[in-house]
């Protein structure tokens, strides 16, 4: 009879100070062993956004390296859970809990983390470089969220690209529009027939204070996203290039996400350089809530 083997793993709310808000993620503390079929199996037993599976750096630069599964497919980079993972690194002593500057590797390649000090403190991504992709007519990009032409901002609907998840984003007129919307998987089947990779759909509206979103990523086996760092930067060079939020260095703002799911996250951002030349930064609170083993 085949002996047993138990895998210890943590689940974290990213993007909230709360338990039970924001996005929960799986981190897997030791993966050594596992192959890529079983980390993708588990990622679709555990059923969440994403599962990170951590494993020993290959680079000599960095502090671990992620493996980061959604339950349909694995990713070269996710911000939630860069950030989620971070968060362990340091409460497990994997990193030293007073440093505050770290890297950790995925299928991208390194990613920086900063941490503010404090009891409560907030861990930054850097955004790998964005890349802008098709224009998309507001009228389809209406379509595929349940909406008319009308109830989008009169800015053409945009795919862009940190270098894991294509996303569209569409702006929309209102916070009460964004929670209006009913994805539209049949438009969307016709739509994405028509390109050659997967993708997202992230609508918006501009608010005050950044930006109230909602995420959607069916290519993915994610039918909605309480929070997604990863396009969180893209959106930022969105709305700065369409003069919706402040271009200049220094700009902090934030998006809300996951609200109408009863999964409330705050996104932060923080600018650097003219038009976040120097840098775009994606950060916020994680809460940890349980811990688990997963027994094969």
């Amino acid at each position: 009879m085949k002996a047993s083997k138990s895998y210890r793993y943590r689940v974290v709310d990213v993007f909230s100070d709360k338990a039970l808000e924001g996005n929960p993620l799986a981190v897997f503390t030791d993966a050594r062993g596992m192959t890529g079929d079983l980390m993708q199996k588990i990622a679709l037993e555990m059923n969440l956004s994403e599962t990170v599976f951590l494993l020993p750096p290959t680079r000599s630069d960095c502090a671990a390296k992620l493996r980061i599964f959604t339950p349909g497919k694995e990713m070269k980079f996710a911000g939630h859970p860069t950030i989620g993972t971070s968060f362990i690194l340091l409460d497990e002593g994997i990193v030293p809990k007073d440093r505050l500057k770290f890297v950790v590797e995925e299928n991208i390649g390194p990613i920086s983390i900063n941490v503010d000090s404090g009891p409560s403190p907030k861990l930054w991504l850097t955004t790998p470089r964005i890349q802008e992709g098709i224009g998309v007519d507001r009228e389809t990009a209406a379509g595929l969220l349940g909406l008319n032409k009308s109830q989008l901002l009169e800015i053409e609907p945009q795919v862009l690209d940190a270098g894991s998840n294509p996303t569209l984003y569409v702006p929309i007129i209102d916070r009460e529009t964004v929670d209006r919307v009913a994805f539209d998987t049949s438009a969307w089947k016709r739509f994405i027939s028509e390109h050659s990779e997967p993708m997202c759909v992230f609508a918006f509206a501009p608010m005050p204070e950044g930006a109230y979103s909602r995420m959607f990523a069916p290519d993915y086996g994610v039918v909605e996203d309480p929070a997604t760092g990863s396009s969180t930067g893209p959106l930022a060079a969105y709305m700065m290039k369409h003069k919706l939020v402040s271009s200049k260095s220094g700009t902090t703002f934030y998006s809300e996400q996951g609200t109408r799911m009863k999964r409330r996250s705050i996104l932060h951002v923080r600018i650097h350089g003219e038009a976040g030349a120097e840098g775009i930064e994606v950060g916020g609170n994680v809460t940890p809530v349980l811990e688990g083993s997963l027994t094969l």
